[in-house]
């Protein structure tokens, strides 16, 4: 999968793995070294993330079930966590700074797919 913003026409990571299960939710990005450029990791059902136990900062945009940014969240450094976002339905996971050079904004529609 990828995940474009429609909003700006950039694209967000050409490549994003779906984690849909309580177990690989659960496991994230942990035990990874770096998320790379251009990849992404979306997170479904999600409403709020943390970085406890993670090595690098990432970005984080929520989503709701019409895939509008709800919130962002830029460089969420290790053993953080964000607020919960009520009216997120999925996060995406993204490498630090993603969210400026996209220029992506609440309201935005991302579709991943």
């Amino acid at each position: 999968m990828r995940a474009i913003n429609k909003s700006t026409g950039r694209t967000l990571a050409g490549r994003v793995v779906a984690a849909e299960t309580w177990l690989s939710r659960s496991r994230g990005l942990l035990g990874r070294d770096e998320l790379p450029v251009g990849e992404g990791l979306l997170l479904r059902p999600c409403r709020g993330v943390h970085t406890f136990f993670m090595r690098f900062p990432i970005d984080v945009v929520f989503l709701d079930r019409s895939q509008r940014v709800v919130a962002t969240v830029g460089r969420l450094k290790p053993g953080r966590m964000t607020r919960i976002f009520l009216k997120a339905g999925s996060a995406l996971e993204l490498p630090a700074g993603t969210i400026a050079l996209s220029l992506t904004r609440c309201g935005d529609e991302v579709v991943v797919g």
